[in-house]
């Protein structure tokens, strides 16, 4: 292309640009005033509400026609509410539209058409002033799909009335800042090497950003799949399946805009930080955050509050510390409480309590017991067998309830009752009064009705006095479920009726009913516990929610798997996660991640290419991981990893200031130093405080803003930063395979820097990286004294 050509090329382009601005504030200008008529309208009914409502309930028809009335202003003024928060969704859309109304194109011929035409692709819809043509289609259109999955040459897209086919002529994307053209690009099937070296070159930000102007066609994949009941993404760390995910969910409330709402949709993250991390996204697409939830807060949610539960980071710290008198024990029983093995041993339990053992709470009254436990045990063995224990139960509570009504009468004629209707509040005199006058209506008795007010008083005094315990028991809490539960591990203990039960059952058993009498709910625990109770009184399962999405779904064990699918019975899922950041003891392997147990039905997706982190790191990293070599970097350049080896730790913490510092020197805005213990983290933090702006991060830090971070590995999962540096990457932390991953999952946090120190011996896994692929320094103590 001439120059000449590709000046008028760039101006039409830009004069295009420009047209479309002008129509988005053109439509922000209409929008506006209709916005300000909508609020004032909302005003005025709040304001005149009663007014224009007509209240009279001397007589039934009257009092009817009332209701209606007040339903219709209602009605009205929720209409009018709605309307305005659309008009304002929309303009908050065209706002950000102005600055950047769309970033790609294609020209598209289909087989029927004779003429090219020219699409152009933004974050939203925008169409010309006469409402009929495209100015720009939104990504998530059916249309859009072909920027996405073709290079120039035979295409095609599916729509509601078939398959289109046709060809690109021509694909193109741009940069477009404040309304003006910044620059534009011709390009094949990826998107935008250009593009995305420019936005991966940039620094990390506190915030998760959008994709879509740079989506890969292995991400479209995952953001447009509609048919999978499971939809597993096994990738690489930076290879954006997180975020392939979230405009994944901005896709399923665009296609399904009539049926689904983001309150249909719940998102497992992996920690509160990360919540906050990815809290912006769906909002810049125009859309409402769908619900979301770490596991812990699921759990914590289905439990009373008389339990202490632990955090799997509890449990993590627990197992890094590599101590205790129990440990060996506890450490097993973390991982035979994951396995399906455990929720078998469950299941034969539960069948077991069909015909006996299930303990039940005395009904007390007044402090008299009216109702034995036995009594409720003999009631509840002679149900039908056939039933669910649910189900049983569920009789059981009618029973009590038939029982409680006999209670009531005999306890209305006690003294105590008439000593308490003196008691009552002014309300319920007037609720007796009433319903006396109710009676009299119907009557010609004119007879003193003091002994019928007494008697309702009574009946009033001791219906208050029983609801709390009627409540109890429609909730079924005449069951013990936590000594039914304890029970297991006593009727259990020692018996050899399956060879999948771990080496140390017994010891198991008794580490697991000294931390249940405490009402101490360990990690590997909970899940046991809430499946089984659920199994006991009955799972209320989530059947609003449409779609699950579970980020980093390597780190939920085969039985979490099992309780989320009992719980969301109806629910489409989309599992996210990398094993090789598999990071906990119970860490579920891909195989079984992928097995019939957990689906019978799923897609798989797997992203090999790593975009967070430059080129050297990406090959740093990838080296010292199993199936490393199919881990493929983005071509973006930059420096080689350093690592400094040296005797003291005094020595090191002095080298990692010195570090910090050429970073921020270097205009790096994020910089994490990242342990692998909170232990570790906290003693970094007290060392480095004095010299250095550093913030601790904790499992209670639900946001993070620009500067110095000092995090455990275990936290940073999913975030990203300018530059990392590794605290200790020496052998003695870094040496088994579960340390393997934590420690490859802390490297990959690094978008642009690396570098690792060791005081002694570095971990085995960077003897296995290449000598060339990073720099290695020894610095002994007398060196440094004589840089001194």
């Amino acid at each position: 292309m001439t120059d000449d050509r590709q000046k008028q090329e760039l101006k039409d382009e830009q004069n295009r640009v420009n047209k479309v601005v002008e129509e988005i504030k053109r439509k922000m200008g209409i929008l506006r005033s209709r916005a300000s008529n909508l609020k004032q309208d909302v005003i005025d009914i709040r304001r005149d509400f009663w007014e224009d409502v007509t209240v009279n309930i001397e007589e039934m028809d009257d009092k009817i026609e009332t209701e209606a009335s007040i339903k219709q202003q209602a009605e009205f003024l929720s209409e009018r509410e709605r309307s305005h928060g659309q008009v304002s969704e929309r303009l908050d859309i065209l706002d950000r539209l102005k600055d950047s109304p769309y970033f790609g194109r294609i020209d598209f011929q289909e087989e029927s058409e004779s003429n090219e035409q020219p699409i152009y692709i933004g974050l939203a819809s925008v169409l010309d002033d006469a409402e009929e043509n495209f100015l720009v289609h939104d990504w998530r259109a059916p249309i859009a799909s072909m920027y996405y999955d073709y290079p120039p040459g035979p295409a095609s897209y599916d729509t509601v009335q078939g398959n289109i086919s046709g060809e690109i002529t021509l694909k193109r994307q741009y940069i477009i800042r404040n309304g003006e053209l910044k620059g534009m690009f011709d390009t094949g099937l990826t998107i935008g090497d250009h593009l995305l070296q420019k936005v991966l070159g940039n620094q990390a930000s506190t915030k998760m950003k959008s994709i879509v102007s740079t989506i890969q066609r292995e991400q479209n994949q995952i953001i447009r799949n509609e048919k999978s009941k499971v939809l597993v993404v096994q990738g690489v760390a930076g290879s954006g399946k997180t975020s392939a995910a979230l405009q994944r969910v901005a896709y399923l409330l665009y296609r399904y805009r009539e049926t689904l709402t983001s309150e249909q949709i719940v998102l497992f993250s992996p920690n509160p930080l990360f919540n906050s991390y990815v809290a912006t996204v769906l909002p810049e697409l125009g859309e409402d955050n769908m619900k979301q939830m770490t596991f812990y807060q699921f759990l914590h949610r289905q439990l009373d509050d008389s339990f202490q539960l632990e955090t799997p980071f509890e449990q993590m710290e627990y197992y890094l510390r590599k101590d205790g008198k129990d440990y060996d024990t506890r450490v097993e029983a973390m991982h035979y409480k994951a396995s399906l093995d455990y929720k078998r041993l469950l299941d034969k339990y539960l069948d077991d309590l069909g015909e006996a053992g299930i303990v039940f709470r005395n009904i007390s009254f007044r402090g008299e017991i009216i109702i034995s436990k036995k009594a409720i045990e003999q009631y509840f063995y002679q149900t039908e067998r056939t039933l669910s224990i649910p189900d049983r139960l569920e009789k059981v509570a009618n029973w009590l309830l038939l029982q409680l009504k006999r209670v009531e009468e005999y306890e209305r004629e006690k003294d105590w009752v008439l000593e308490e209707s003196e008691l009552l509040d002014k309300e319920d005199y007037v609720d007796v009064h009433q319903s006396l006058q109710e009676e009299l209506r119907f009557t010609d008795e004119t007879f003193d009705d003091f002994d019928r007010e007494e008697e309702l008083l009574r009946k009033r005094v001791v219906a208050n006095k029983m609801k709390p315990l009627k409540v109890k028991i429609r909730k079924l809490a005449f069951v013990d479920t936590l000594k039914t539960f304890r029970k297991l591990f006593y009727h259990y203990r020692t018996i050899g009726m399956d060879e999948s039960l771990p080496d140390r059952w017994t010891d198991i058993c008794q580490l697991t009913d000294e931390y249940l009498k405490d009402r101490y709910l360990t990690w590997e625990d909970a899940t046991g516990y809430i499946y089984f109770e659920k199994c006991m009184l009955g799972f209320h399962s989530q059947r609003t929610i449409q779609h699950l999405f579970i980020d980093e779904a390597q780190d939920y064990s085969p039985f979490q798997f099992a309780l989320v699918k009992r719980m969301y019975p109806v629910s489409r899922m989309t599992l996210l996660g990398d094993i090789n950041q598999a990071i906990y003891a119970h860490a579920v392997r891909e195989e079984t991640l992928l097995s019939d147990k957990f689906s019978e039905k799923h897609e798989r997706i797997v992203l090999t290419r790593s975009y967070r982190s430059t080129k050297p790191i990406v090959s740093f990293t990838k080296a010292f991981m199993p199936n490393g070599d199919l881990i493929e970097p983005f071509e973006r350049e930059g420096d080689l990893p350093v690592l400094m080896e040296v005797d003291q730790p005094e020595i090191a913490v002095e080298k990692i200031v010195s570090k910090i510092q050429e970073y921020l020197a270097e205009g790096q805005e994020t910089v994490a130093i990242i342990g692998k213990t909170m232990e570790e983290c906290r003693l970094l933090h007290a060392l480095l405080k004095q010299r250095l702006p550093v913030h601790l991060m904790t499992q209670e830090t639900h946001t993070f803003n620009k500067g110095i971070v000092v995090i455990p590995a275990y936290l940073a999962k999913g975030i990203e930063f300018d530059s990392v540096v590794i605290a200790d990457a020496s052998d003695e932390n870094y040496h088994n395979d579960l340390e393997r991953n934590l420690f490859y999952t802390a490297c990959t946090r690094a978008m642009h820097h690396l570098a690792l120190f060791s005081v002694g011996r570095p971990s085995r896994f960077i003897e296995q990286v290449p000598k060339n692929d990073f720099l290695h320094f020894k610095i002994h103590e007398i060196a440094v004294r004589n840089n001194e």
